[in-house]
């Protein structure tokens, strides 16, 4: 008979991997510090950094190197480009180099978010392998007692003139005691790199398409029973009643707990547990919003949108108003946390892009000291801002402590979607006031939803202000004359988070479709116009640079157009041209995409270009078909089968990626894209069908 393969087994073995990256000053010591790895011999500890990072660096007698990563992996790929820093100032094999997550520390900077990762780390990680490579080599001299500066290194090994070679590995008890070394511990110059720049496989690629990469779900901690939530029909709804009897006496289950979200079934598996969730009679409270539907909240975004002001005398106005629906998170990999919640003391593993303030919520929400909980941060697949959040965790601990248990908690996708985080929905009133040919004043005014209430789980102010940064018409990317702006809200108790650039996915993407109607208006190319306009040299030559090799201006059949954008921000620019066919009206299909990027240093080209192919569907969901409904208090879509994200078959038939060279520090790339895809896309749908969108997704 066949050997029969499991449902993972299957995705594992019949879905490719994509290659995912991001393209930022410390002391060194040798004492030991919080990340490094329990068991490990101190003497395998070569550098402690002595900065926010806390980076420590280990080399095994096996030759590896260990440095733990104060970031969450959640599919962008920032363990590769941290392994290449600590390559290319090594001379070591990328295959000895090994990236594992930090547990949450105490202190230090473990917020992965606002396109800083490898901003932040670029600097320290590298100056901490040039550190240990000093270490390495003098101890080497000192071995063969020859000049330090006549050794070189290579292949994670040190190498004599004569030829000998040792192994980091087995030089590492001895660098690790050396204080001063004998040759100068400085990061190479840009000019002499051979790692970092150079298109890279993901180092753990083979990993997560044979399944051996470990997320969350398939973790197996001792005695962690399978548990699922039962939650109310509308957002915010509480439990009046409930009876639990028929659920209990199901097969498996374990224990009914009533939680804030809902009632939890504690059971042998997963099918157990749905079965006895959905056995359980419960009698909810309607949620705060269930009067409210999509109708009602855009009116109030509307009327919470500030005044805009009088345009200058003698001028010509260009306006509108534009609507964004809430957007999902959905990210591949359902929400899932274990938790084992002791008297004394809890243990809890999820993807966690903020595991310090989890740790300290978790130890708050169990009635713990923050020394007696500890948070494993585990890889996620994908987040897109969603994990910055830790609701899950939070109550995998609750339902642990009320269980007398250790827990796995999932939640479903219908969970996520219907009950999850989501971008909030806004509203956009811009007027561009041109005289002469050119623009004299540009105002943009908007209002958005905001959170009224702080949920459980939610990721910090502090936090959400850094993931968010400026408004991009604060940065004066056009040359408009008096650039000014406002914004108002409309306060929902519902659950909001950062979603994938923030608001720069909606404001740059309404100006974009503005300064394409300006240009219209005015008689101009929409690419002569913005490279007139434009202030910046880089943002000029990345949509140089799309114009030419997306071919601006072509020949198009009836029914198809192209559309530009572009957008500055993280110390980086992108430009991105998008051709679309309209021919069937219902289902629009972007048919190709050129992106440029000036992000300064690429550590991974390739992993970049498949960031930007990210931010391109991500445009592409946004502008065409992905949003969520509300209807009388409640999120009416519940899987990818109605929030309609970008499939294989939505996919542009060509995408193209051009990195600009460049030896600076390296700016932001995650979030980068998305603006400049999504107005890209608007922009192309206006030019193919002469109309003019306002409210996002379109099909809403």
């Amino acid at each position: 008979m066949a050997r029969q393969l499991s449902r993972r087994g299957f995705m594992v073995y019949s879905v490719a991997a994509s290659t995912l990256t991001l393209a930022a000053s410390m002391g060194c010591d040798t004492s030991p510090a919080e990340g490094a790895e329990p068991g490990r011999l101190p003497s395998d500890v070569l550098v402690t950094g002595t900065d926010e990072e806390m980076l420590v660096l280990e080399v095994t007698e096996a030759n590896k190197v260990v440095v733990r990563l104060p970031r969450a992996e959640v599919g962008q790929g920032v363990t590769t480009a941290v392994a290449m820093m600590i390559a290319e100032e090594l001379d070591a094999r990328l295959v000895d180099v090994d990236i594992p997550l930090a547990d949450a520390r105490a202190k230090g900077n473990q917020f992965t978010g606002g396109s800083s990762s490898v901003r932040s780390l670029y600097g320290p990680a590298r100056e901490l392998a040039a550190t240990a490579r000093a270490r390495l080599v003098t101890a080497a001299a000192r071995r063969w007692h020859l000049p330090a500066r006549s050794l070189r290194t290579r292949d994670t090994k040190v190498i004599a003139p004569d030829g000998r070679s040792a192994t980091f590995g087995s030089l590492t008890a001895s660098a690790a005691r050396i204080q001063r070394p004998d040759v100068p511990t400085k990061p190479k110059p840009a000019s002499k790199h051979r790692v970092i720049g150079r298109p890279t496989t993901r180092i753990d690629a083979r990993d997560i398409v044979t399944g051996k990469a470990k997320y969350a779900g398939d973790l197996t901690v001792a005695g962690a029973k399978p548990t699922v939530v039962a939650r109310p029909p509308t957002l915010g709804g509480k439990v009046l009643w409930f009876d639990e009897r028929a659920a209990r006496t199901m097969p498996g289950v374990h224990a009914v707990v009533e939680v804030a979200g809902g009632v939890a079934v504690v059971a042998d598996s997963f099918h157990h547990a749905f079965k006895a969730r959905d056995a359980l009679r419960i009698r909810w409270s309607p949620g705060p919003l269930v009067s409210l539907s999509d109708a009602a909240i855009r009116s109030r975004l509307r009327a919470a949108v500030p005044r805009l002001g009088d345009p200058p005398g003698g001028s010509t106005q260009t306006e509108g108003e534009f609507e964004f629906a809430f957007v999902g998170h959905a990210p591949m990999e359902v929400l899932t946390a274990i938790a084992d919640v002791r008297a004394h003391r809890a243990e809890i593993w999820f993807s966690s892009q903020t595991p310090m303030d989890a740790r300290e919520s978790i130890a708050s929400a169990v009635g713990l000291p923050t020394s007696k909980v500890k948070v494993h941060v585990v890889r996620g697949g994908g987040s897109f801002g969603r994990r910055l959040n830790h609701d899950a965790a939070i109550e995998a601990a609750l339902v642990s402590k009320a269980a007398g248990l250790p827990v796995k908690l999932m939640w479903s996708r219908a969970d996520d979607i219907r009950h999850g985080r989501m971008r909030p929905a806004s509203h956009h009133r811009i007027r561009a006031s041109h005289a002469r040919g050119r623009v004299v004043a540009f105002t943009h005014a908007m209002a958005s939803v905001s959170e009224a209430y702080e949920a459980v789980g939610a990721v910090s102010r502090a936090a959400f202000a850094a993931a968010s940064g400026p408004l991009p018409s604060d940065n004066g990317l056009y040359n408009f004359g008096r650039v000014t702006g406002d914004s108002g809200s409309v306060e929902l108790a519902m659950p909001l988070g950062a979603w994938r650039s923030v608001d720069s996915g909606t404001v740059r993407t309404a100006e974009e479709i503005i300064v394409d109607e300006v240009a219209r208006s005015l008689g101009k190319d929409p690419v002569a116009f913005r490279r007139t306009t434009l202030r910046n040299k880089a943002v000029k030559a990345v949509l140089d640079k799309v114009a030419t090799a997306g071919d601006w201006g072509r020949a198009l059949p009836e029914g198809h157009g192209q559309g530009v954008a572009v957008h500055e921000e993280y110390g980086s620019c992108v430009a991105c041209l998008v051709e679309i066919d309209v021919t069937d009206a219902k289902a629009p299909r972007v048919t190709k995409v050129v992106m440029a990027a000036d992000v300064g240093t690429a550590v991974n080209p390739r992993g970049l270009e498949a960031q930007l192919m990210g931010t391109a569907i991500d445009g592409i969901s946004t502008v065409l078909q992905a949003g969520l409904h509300i209807d009388r208090g409640a999120v009416r879509e519940s899987s990818y089968a109605d929030f309609h994200y970008a499939r294989q078959r939505h996919a542009p038939l060509r995408f193209e990626a051009h990195i600009m060279p460049s030896r600076r520090e390296p700016g932001g790339a995650g979030e980068l894209g998305v603006p400049a895809a999504a107005g890209a896309v608007a922009n192309a749908y206006a030019r193919a069908t002469g109309s003019k969108p306002r409210r996002f997704p379109l099909n809403f």
